[in-house]
């Protein structure tokens, strides 16, 4: 074997191995991740959630009900729309004569903070809030009972800045659904679980942000992430520079996902990746490792297939069956391994993409995102 031979059979071996290793590591992140919950305080501070919305989303109004049915002492909800029109607004009217007891309050307000409408929204609904402990959380996550309860306890500690939930995706019926939810849970939780076990707290998902309003006031409110499409990783990034910790909590959510077709799971997952890219280039340019099974594939074809390698490839398959994403598991296994490789090369294909332009679509809209996180709209 020459010298060339040599090089390419431990770079391919280096490949198989790294995949691998992460491989195995994500899985092992994924189970451990789950623990149990902790236990909750004798006393409960009053809580404003705060629900932005716009237009119509699929089980809407049982995500938002899931709120309302919360075992807590005492919290109010609030609203958000742009538009008296905005559709959204029938699943609160219902849910106002369902539960009359409750305070839920809405925001109508078009006024535009910056460019991202999301965080104007949250500008425009805050002052309807009346507690100074806040939830912010998405329109399409569905939570449990004690949600609030389990939320809440950490941030009694003063030392902690914002709690944060995992997520879980529930897919809608369909294939380009089901490759959505993989990415969420075969990919994405995997990996910040995989760098929370290493010690790193440098995330905050909009699935759930928890923090006190003293908090929110120090980092001079919302405005600072008005023009950021990760509004809610830099969120959590404003509250660490006050030497605040994050905490990642111990519920899971559940985020609805529903991708029509393929172009639109592929915009959507290029603007997720393309986020990621921005708040964390370094971590984001060795990122190929978390695409498991296509890297080890490529290393056994490095090597010609040698048994190393091969032998490598069986258990980044095997680590990633571990990396169960619910409705997956349904399928015989043949068609397990079939799904799982058509999104790891998905991904990859994307993640590849994604260092050619920094365009991106959110919602109806495309904007340019510059380095530095912020947005801007790209005329139709």
């Amino acid at each position: 074997m020459n010298a060339a031979e040599l090089w390419l059979n431990g770079l391919g071996t280096a490949l198989a191995a790294a995949a691998m290793g992460y491989t195995i590591a994500a899985a092992l992140a994924a189970r451990s991740g789950r623990t149990g919950r902790a236990p909750a305080p004798r006393t409960l501070p009053p809580v404003s959630v705060l629900k932005p919305l716009c237009g119509p989303e699929p089980a809407l109004y049982e995500h938002l009900r899931s709120f309302c049915e919360q075992s807590y002492p005492r919290w109010q909800i609030v609203f958000g729309v742009r538009e008296e029109r905005d559709v959204a607004l029938e699943a609160v009217e219902r849910l106002r004569r369902e539960f009359p007891h409750l305070d839920l309050q809405v925001a109508v307000n078009a006024a535009q903070h910056g460019t991202s409408s999301k965080v104007s929204n949250l500008v425009n609904m805050l002052p309807l809030a009346r507690h100074d402990y806040l939830v912010i959380a998405d329109s399409d996550i569905r939570v449990e009972r004690d949600y609030l309860e389990r939320v809440i306890t950490p941030l009694l500690d003063e030392r902690v800045g914002i709690v944060t939930c995992p997520y879980r995706g529930r897919p809608r019926p369909g294939l380009w659904s089901l490759l959505g939810s993989m990415f969420i849970n075969e990919w994405f939780m995997p990996s910040v679980r995989v760098a929370a076990a290493f010690g790193s707290r440098a995330f905050a998902f909009g699935a759930t942000i928890a923090l006190r309003r003293s908090t929110l006031a120090q980092i001079g409110g919302f405005a600072p992430i008005a023009d950021q499409l990760a509004d809610d990783y830099r969120l959590g990034e404003l509250t660490r520079r006050l030497g605040l910790r994050t905490v990642l909590s111990d519920v899971e959510v559940e985020t609805s996902v529903d991708e029509a077709s393929f172009g639109e799971l592929m915009r959507h997952e290029l603007r997720w990746l393309r986020t990621i890219r921005t708040v964390q280039p370094l971590g984001y340019a060795l990122g190929c490792i978390t695409f498991g099974l296509p890297l080890a594939l490529v290393g056994a074809v490095v090597t010609d297939f040698s048994l190393t390698t091969l032998t490598m490839v069986a258990i980044t398959a095997a680590a990633r069956l571990m990396l169960n994403s619910g409705p997956r598991s349904t399928h015989p296994l043949p068609g397990q391994l079939g799904l799982i490789a058509l999104n790891d090369l998905l991904g990859f294909v994307l993640w590849c993409w994604s260092f050619t332009t920094r365009r991106v679509h959110w919602r109806d809209s495309r904007y340019q995102l510059a380095r530095d996180g912020t947005i801007h709209p790209i005329p139709q």
